[in-house]
């Protein structure tokens, strides 16, 4: 099941430069802790982060949650709640335009986790915050941990 992208990186970019990106941010957590991805892609290549990704047209947010738990990986999910809100301020410096706004929801796996998802990226539990993570990610795990969600 490859990634769907409602357009080409050149559309992405021109969009995504003028207005903000909605995405949906997956926080599963398991007895044993939150699951993170080693990311692979060009913008924070090699850091951990939350499952999540774009909000497509007409798409409802539920369904952006489990899409985005298929597609990262590769389970269902059951929503627990909202929790927060992200805004990715440092997307510009990563990727050199953007500015996405993240609806973090709290869910739990329906299955168990695979090691890593289709497009190779290394999937992880952690009861601690890795030192080499998403700077927006690392803030809000800081705050979910601390308040035990």
């Amino acid at each position: 099941m490859a990634r769907q992208k409602p357009f080409s990186y050149e559309e992405f970019k021109a969009i995504y430069s003028q207005v903000p990106r909605l995405v949906v941010e997956v926080v599963v957590q398991t007895e044993n802790g939150i699951v993170l991805i080693l990311r692979k892609d060009a913008s924070w290549n090699n850091l951990w982060h939350l499952p999540g990704g774009t909000v497509f047209y007409k798409e409802y947010i539920e369904d952006a949650i489990q899409r985005i738990a298929r597609e990262e990986l590769s389970i269902e999910v059951t929503k627990q709640k909202f929790i927060d809100y992200l805004e990715y301020a440092s997307e510009e410096k990563e990727r050199g335009f953007g500015w996405s706004v993240g609806l973090v929801f709290l869910c739990t796996p329906n299955s168990p986790l695979p090691d890593y998802n289709e497009e190779g990226e290394k999937i992880q539990v952690f009861d601690t915050i890795p030192d080499n993570i998403v700077e927006e990610h690392k803030r809000l795990l800081t705050r979910i941990l601390s308040h035990n969600y």
